[in-house]
């Protein structure tokens, strides 16, 4: 339950800023938003290293649901805006490898840390130098993306444009409320909100696999390292094979992807309970890897492809949501 607890505060965190932080960008930029992201991450290395209470981690937790809801989303939403259509499953699919290879990097390099300084001050300095860096590297490197997805509006809209163009949702104006975008993306374009239901249940093999593998694995014997590692070989197939699954729907598009993506995963899923052993709960770990993969990054180049550009970021943020 503390397990569950953890996660569930992440995850409820995280969902709404994302939906916050797609209306935030287009009020207020890109940039600033990711900036506040990493302002907010600040206090959490503290909060781990003076915690009394597992409840100062449970709100370190939070914070960290924050930080995360504002910055992942704005780093997709500015790539996407300066972004060719028939690049977009390749860009998210680089965001999201470059995303995981820090998370997997950081786990290296944060479990020598715990073993050299302690767990707290291992992680006390670590994060201090991550968060302070990339609040000093958006502050300083970043730039505003908005007149790009401006000026795709203009291309589109000229006499010029190529004959394949995107079929934007219709019956919203220019500069939707915040209930029109919300009704839009969950109910009155069905594409989108097929893209939507597809999310939500892709993160329900997400969360089967952070929280109950371990736990399931734990119940027949597996040590913490051998659990770590079965888990781990998910996370590291799905990271790096988004870089070729999101060029791969470039060329031929995200629906089979999508589709095959989401058979592969429940089969992975099914396949974990009916054998034993290290090997056997690998492969299925791999496989459910390579499924994610296969869909993860090709939802949101969906959600772009048929987005307006004027209001992509709040889709992107809906949709995350």
């Amino acid at each position: 339950m503390l397990l569950v607890a953890f996660v569930v505060a992440f995850g409820f965190v995280k969902g709404a800023m994302n939906f916050v932080a797609g209306r935030m960008a287009e009020h207020f930029g890109r940039k600033r938003v990711l900036l506040l992201g990493w302002l907010v991450a600040l206090p959490i290395p503290a909060l781990v290293y003076l915690a009394t209470s597992w409840s100062w981690i449970v709100f370190a937790t939070i914070l960290l649901g924050i930080n995360q809801g504002l910055t992942w989303s704005m780093t997709q939403t500015a790539k996407l805006d300066i972004t060719r259509a028939d690049q977009r499953g390749l860009v998210i699919g680089l965001n999201e490898l470059s995303g995981y290879v820090g998370v997997a990097l950081a786990g290296v390099v944060t479990g020598y840390l715990a073993s050299l300084l302690g767990p707290r001050q291992g992680l006390l300095w670590f994060g201090g130098v991550v968060i302070g860096l990339a609040t000093i590297l958006a502050r300083l490197s970043v730039v505003e993306t908005p007149p790009w997805a401006r000026e795709e509006v203009k291309q589109h809209a000229s006499p010029a444009a190529p004959a394949l163009r995107p079929k934007y949702p219709e019956a919203i104006g220019p500069q939707p409320t915040t209930a029109e975008m919300f009704a839009l993306m969950t109910w009155r374009d069905r594409r989108m909100a097929a893209l939507c239901q597809a999310g939500m249940v892709e993160k329900f093999v997400d969360a089967l696999v952070w929280v109950f593998w371990p736990v399931y694995l734990h119940q027949r014997g597996v040590s913490l390292p051998g659990i770590g590692w079965i888990v781990g070989v998910y996370g590291f197939t799905w990271g790096a094979a988004q870089f070729f699954t999101g060029k791969l729907s470039d060329r031929i598009g995200r629906h089979l992807l999508n589709t095959f993506g989401m058979w592969i995963c429940g089969a992975a899923v099914a396949l974990m309970s009916l054998g034993s052993g290290s090997t056997w709960w690998s492969a299925p770990a791999v496989i459910t890897g390579l499924g994610m993969a296969m869909l993860y990054p090709n939802l949101s180049a969906a959600v772009a492809d048929i987005a307006h550009p004027d209001s992509r970021a709040s889709a992107i943020g809906i949709y995350r949501f």
